[in-house]
């Protein structure tokens, strides 16, 4: 572990205590001193407040962060012209980074907090190093008198402990913009420029990564020269990167060791990671020597992890001292920020068969992500999502190794089984696809639960066969058509390096990337599995193209080592070969990088954390799944994540039945559903044909993307090269319009469309005739070279992929609106009997409530609320939040809102959940007058699968659907959707909003062929973005909120002049 310190001011030990270790997150000192100057008592009290503030600074120059704090009035005791000096001193050196930049950085909430902090430390250290000494030391007076009896005091602060500053921030949430924003701050503050600046790192390949994210931000540095080193060597103020590992006390013989002495005179040091790589005890002292006479500066994810392992308490309450600021992964988390993840783990004594129906989950699930990423491609395009990557990491270098004297290669396990899959004897691969399906792997929990129950919905629902997801599989992820075994390949170009290639296919599809690839072959010519070695000597390096957007390595088994220093924003299957438990602050290290996200428009958030509709299955995309096989570390690493505030126990699936009204079923009601018995895909044959109707737009613009995107986030700088344009007709002749036929035949099969008929010459037909867009370089559509005629034939299959969709889709619609009639509501209704085919017990919708299985408390209470069936109807408690609105054609009404429970399908969201309340509120006053002779009557509409939808295209789907009755007269039914806007399309062509010009006409139709006369339909937005925020956005400006109502668009809002659920109700007299 490296330290900061260089004394240990030791605590006073109570006589007949028991010495006892207090974790890191209790030791803050510093950091709740600088809390205390905010007026915040905690660390989540300070990002519970911040974090709503926006982002950025005003036309003035002043941050929005600053204008809340100045808020705050007297609970601030920093002077307001300190903090207008901190605010311009952040917003002066954020632009010094911005200066070169394409994109400009904009800070997070929590970056903003730790520069400022940093301002406050440094501007009392260098001004006033008394005063702040005796503030701290006042302050850890009064925390200590606050103890409890027998709770261990906090040590006071030395003038050496001011002299460190540390950065506590889960990997992704920005530490290296943090590291360019200190180097900016020290440089204004310091009285006298350093000798030397170093930036410590644990290895080479982060410190290439920090050398091109130093050169964006226009910071002057290079790598450590024994022979030329000096502070203005490299440019004025330079910043000399060196591994840790190639530090030493003293110089012996040659090589590239670098003893401590170099470093003279006053020293500014940034210290990456520094328990990584470090050398205990040795570490200290070059620690101890570096930072005699300097300033010091650390960042890492994982302080209290490595600290924990130790267990050194002086160590522990030094870093106490100088951590200034405090956002690890369990505030990173609860910010909506990074992926989701699921953890399996498979025990040591498990059999081989158990071994490969664990690694076939995985498969499994890493191809229902490819096959959504790949068949989602537009619309998941602004969530900045890459290609997933499945990636097994393990603990040697080399792939063989000694246990009890026998030679044994977790990679070779992973080899084995990808051959097996390929081999598929005995049709094992698509049996185990079916067991899956089924839920029935033969993997249980301890209560007996499938551990793959419930899973793969996305590829259930299409009822393929498992043949055709197993041929799928193979041209997915392993570039092959029909299996055959796995060739392994040496490529002689790339050391390390083995590609792995499917029998008879042209592309690898994977890589085995370790130190001694010899050893390794001789394990795989001894083995009896049939894996077939090749050599390749032409092939380039298939690691140092692995983050490209068309590499076709799918599958990366690499040595931990050769991964510390590696970067990407691929991995979304993370396999653990024989990791130990010394590996833990390692391997959570490699989870950080696993869960890290850009986001929609950069934000770093999971969609879930983000207001709004999202495409279907996106989710999937958001979620790293983590799997071992003979791993021990996996106690450890929950540990490390409960105690950073993140669950990741089981949870217990408690069913919960609804009761649908049945007197409201009495009233015929009526709902838009599909004619029973009716099957666009049996009952027509569709010919694919031009169709200028059917527009494709394709992005295949070069994006260049800086490095420093990928520790920063949203400061990823984005270029595209490319216009829209269309191919030229004498490129067309460069296209081997063969293989695009056989290509759109292939995917027609694996999206197993039946009924669609495609001709051999439909894909130049289509190409020459139809409306598309190709977003591209002029060099896709002119190529010059063998490799742009790649790219050109890359371009036709997408564009030929995109319209096939949109033409198939176009005329199922039709299809389907020509064919949609009124159904009588009743409890088989898909919105009335969600989860039926989950919980049997009884004819029921059911909500499935999961809650965590340590929580007795709560489960105990929610088995209480089932069996009081009034109370859980009609009454609103707080072990399981819901609306009681007697009106809903069912209850309870589950809300979105306890972090203990989650709900299939899930509660209400907040402005949905508003919505129930307000017209609850509008009915119990109106019933009987404005409403007089009327019924109301709500329900929840589902999403796709469940609920009623409207063009499928755009896969629309209301939140409720709000039924008016006027006794036997007529019924009106109004689809209502309440939703954030400020991401919304403009009016024009927003179908959602526009939804309610295309109904009287749908109602129209439908009514003649149900022959039920009187229904009308309707439908509104209900914005929960106010007006103020949203007009700006409509025609310049110009639109009321009179204009807004006349396009169906409402306020969630209820003033004297403006009561959105009045208008709503007015609008249909």
């Amino acid at each position: 572990m490296s330290p900061l310190a260089r004394s240990h001011t030791m605590q006073p030990i109570t006589p007949g205590a028991v010495l006892q270790y207090i974790k890191l997150e209790n030791r803050l000192v510093l950091l709740a001193w600088l809390n205390s100057l905010l007026g915040y008592k905690r660390n989540k009290d300070l990002l519970a407040d911040t974090k709503g503030a926006a982002e950025g600074f005003d036309a003035s120059g002043r941050s929005f962060l600053y204008h809340h704090l100045i808020g705050r009035g007297s609970q601030v005791k920093i002077p307001a012209e300190d903090l207008e000096r901190y605010d311009e001193n952040i917003r002066t050196h954020l632009a010094a980074i911005n200066r070169g930049r394409t994109e400009p950085i904009t800070l997070r909430y929590f970056q903003y907090l730790a520069a400022l902090y940093t301002e406050i430390v440094l501007d009392r250290y260098f001004n006033r190093r008394a005063q702040l000494l005796a503030d701290l030391n006042a302050f850890v007076c009064e925390r200590n008198a606050a103890k409890a009896p027998g709770e261990p005091p906090d040590g006071e602060f030395a003038e050496s402990d001011l002299t460190k500053l540390a950065c506590w921030m889960a990997t992704g949430s920005g530490k290296t913009l943090i590291l360019h924003l200190n180097y900016h701050q020290f440089l204004h503050y310091t009285t006298e420029l350093p000798d030397n600046i170093l930036l410590v790192t644990p290895n080479e390949g982060l410190s290439e990564q920090h050398l091109t994210e130093l050169a964006a931000s226009g910071i002057p540095a290079r790598r450590f020269d024994l022979n030329h080193s000096g502070l203005f060597t490299g440019g004025r103020n330079a910043v000399q990167v060196i591994e840790i590992t190639k530090l030493v006390e003293e110089k012996r013989g040659g090589g590239v060791s670098v003893p401590v002495e170099a470093f003279e005179g006053r020293n500014l040091i940034f210290v990456d990671e520094g328990h990584k790589g470090s050398g205990g005890e040795v570490w200290r002292r070059y620690r101890d020597a570096l930072g005699a006479t300097g300033f010091t500066f650390e960042y890492s994810a994982t302080f209290g992890q490595a600290l924990s392992a130790t267990r050194n308490d002086p160590l522990t309450a030094e870093y106490g001292k100088a951590i200034v600021f405090d956002y690890s992964y369990r505030y990173f988390y609860g910010d909506g920020y990074g992926k989701d993840f699921r953890i399996l783990n498979l025990k040591e004594d498990s059999r081989e068969e158990q071994t490969e129906m664990l690694l076939l989950g995985n498969l499994f699930s890493f191809y229902e992500q490819q096959r959504i990423f790949q068949e989602q491609a537009d619309a998941l395009r602004p969530y900045n999502l890459e290609k997933p990557l499945w990636v097994f990491v393990g603990s040697t270098v080399n792939a063989v190794y000694s246990e009890n004297k026998e030679k044994r290669s977790d990679v070779l396990t992973v080899a084995r089984f990808l051959h097996h899959v390929l081999e598929n004897k005995r049709g094992w691969v698509v049996k185990g696809i079916e067991k899956l399906l089924k839920g029935k792997s033969g993997l249980v929990t301890p209560d007996g639960m499938d551990i793959f129950a419930g899973r793969f919905e996305s590829l259930r629902e299409p009822g393929l066969a498992s043949q055709t997801l197993y041929t799928d599989i193979l041209a997915r992820l392993f570039q092959s058509l029909g299996g055959g075994g796995l060739h392994l390949c040496d490529i002689r170009g790339s050391a390390g390096e083995l590609g792995l290639k499917a029998a008879g296919a042209e592309d690898y599809f994977g890589l085995i990337y370790i130190g001694d690839t010899s050893e390794f072959k001789k394990l795989v010519e001894n083995d009896q599995a049939g894996i077939v070695l090749e050599e390749d000597v032409i092939s380039g390096s298939l690691f140092e193209d692995i983050n490209r957007t068309d590499s076709r390595v799918n599958v990366l088994i690499g040595a931990k080592k050769f991964m510390e220093g590696w970067n990407s924003w691929r991995v979304s299957n993370m396999g653990l070969l024989n990791i130990g438990k010394k590996e833990g602050s390692q391997i959570i290290q490699l989870f950080g990088r696993g869960v890290r996200l850009r986001g929609k428009g950069h934000s770093l958030k999971r969609s879930a954390a983000i207001e709004g509709t999202h495409p279907p299955r996106v989710r999937m995309l958001e979620t790293l799944n983590i799997f071992a096989v003979r791993a021990n570390y996996m106690a450890q690493f929950r540990d490390y994540l409960e105690r950073e505030g993140v669950e990741t126990e089981e949870t217990i699936d408690l069913p919960l039945f609804v009761w649908a009204n049945e007197q409201f079923l009495k009233r015929g009601l009526v709902v838009p559903r599909p004619e029973e018995g009716r099957d666009f895909a049996k009952e027509t044959d569709l010919l694919l044909e031009a169709d200028p109707v059917v527009r494709v737009l394709v992005d295949m613009s070069v994006k260049v993307q800086a490095m420093e995107s990928s520790t920063v986030g949203i400061q990823t700088a984005e270029v595209r090269a490319g216009a829209g344009q269309t191919i030229p007709p004498e490129s067309l002749a460069l296209v081997d319009w063969e293989r695009a036929y056989l290509d759109l035949l292939a995917y027609k099969e694996r999206k197993g469309l039946k009924n669609f008929v495609i001709r051999a010459e439909a894909p130049r037909m289509i190409i020459e005739n139809v409306n598309y867009t190709l977003v591209a370089d002029e060099a896709v559509v002119k190529p010059s070279s063998f490799a742009e005629r790649v790219l050109l034939q890359e371009a036709v299959t997408r564009i030929l992929r995109k319209y096939a969709d949109n033409f198939y889709r176009n005329r199922r619609e039709k299809w389907e609106s020509r064919n949609l009639v009124y159904k009588t509501l009743d409890k088989s209704d898909p919105n009335l009997a969600f989860n039926r085919e989950v919980v049997q017990e009884r004819p029921e919708g059911t909500y499935v409530v999961k809650v965590l299985k340590s929580d007795k408390e709560l489960i105990a209470a929610i088995e209480k609320l089932r069996k009081d069936v009034d109370r859980l109807r009609k009454q609103e408690t707080n072990e399981l939040p819901r609306i009681y609105f007697d009106r809903h054609l069912y209850l309870p009404l589950l809300l979105e809102k306890n972090d203990k429970v989650h709900t299939i399908p899930p509660g209400l969201k907040e402005s949905e959940a508003q919505f129930v309340r307000d017209l609850k509120a509008y009915w119990d006053v109106e019933k009987d007058k404005s409403l007089a002779g009327k019924e109301v009557f709500l329900l929840r509409n589902l999403s796709r699968g469940s609920g009623v939808g409207f063009f499928e295209e755009s896969g629309f789907y209301p939140d409720f659907i709000l039924w008016v009755v006027d006794g036997k007269k007529s019924q009106r039914i109004v689809f209502i959707e309440p939703h954030g806007m400020l991401h919304a399309k403009a009016y024009i062509h927003d179908e959602k909003a526009r939804l309610h010009e295309r109904l009287p006409e749908l109602a129209k139709e439908m009514g003649q062929r149900s022959k039920k006369k009187n229904i009308m339909l309707d439908s509104f937005i209900i914005s929960a973005t106010p007006h103020d925020d949203l007009h700006k956005r409509y025609d310049n400006g110009t639109w009321d909120r009179n204009k807004f109502a006349e396009k169906h668009i409402l306020f969630q809002e209820q003033k004297k002049d403006y009561d959105y659920i009045h208008i709503l109700f007015m609008s249909m007299k």
